[in-house]
C-alpha cells in the first residue's frame, strides 16, 4: 500500500498545469543528495482509494494535474490511483519516478507525464542543462516525448 507524507499545489513541477503534489513514502532508490531524503522511510498515511477521493474532491476546481512524488517501490499502485484521478476526476496525472526506465508491466497511458531517472548530484536536479533526468509528455497511443527543456 502507498504511504503518503503530504501534499501541497506546486506550479513548477509540470509546465503549464497547477498541479497538486503527494509525496510518497517508502523510496528504494536513495539517491546521494536526495532533497527529500524522509521519503526514504516507511512513514505516513495509507494512500487508499477513499483518501485520494477525498484529497481530489477537496482540490479538483484548484487544480489540473496529479502528481505522484515517488513510489517507485508500488509502481502499480501509482498507475492504479493516476487512473482513478484521470478517469473520476478528470484530471492530468504525473509520475515523478527516479528509475531509469518506464516498468514494462504498466501502462504508460495512465499518466499524461512521466519524470524519468534518478537524481546525480553531479549532473543537477530536472531543470539544470546537464540533467540526466527526463520530464516526458505521455501520448495518446502510449509515446513519450521528452519536455525537460520545457521547464
Amino acid at each position: 500500500m502507498l504511504k503518503y507524507t503530504d501534499y501541497n499545489i506546486v506550479f513548477q513541477e509540470i509546465p503549464n498545469e497547477v498541479t497538486l503534489a503527494i509525496n510518497i513514502s517508502g523510496c528504494p532508490n536513495r539517491c546521494p543528495g536526495c532533497h527529500s531524503p524522509w521519503l526514504w522511510e516507511d512513514i505516513g498515511k495509507p494512500l487508499t482509494e477513499e483518501v485520494l477521493s477525498h484529497i481530489l474532491t477537496k482540490y479538483e476546481k484548484a487544480i489540473t494535474c496529479v502528481c505522484f512524488m515517488g513510489g517507485d517501490a508500488q509502481p502499480d499502485e501509482v498507475a492504479k490511483s493516476a487512473v482513478l484521478a484521470k478517469e473520476q476526476y478528470k484530471l492530468k496525472t504525473a509520475w515523478y519516478s527516479g528509475k531509469d526506465l518506464f516498468p514494462s508491466e504498466l501502462s504508460p497511458t495512465s499518466f499524461n507525464y512521466i519524470k524519468l531517472g534518478p537524481y546525480i548530484k553531479e549532473l543537477g536536479p530536472l531543470k539544470s542543462k546537464t540533467t540526466n533526468q527526463h520530464l516526458y509528455h505521455v501520448g495518446d497511443d502510449g509515446s513519450f516525448t521528452d519536455i525537460t527543456a520545457k521547464l
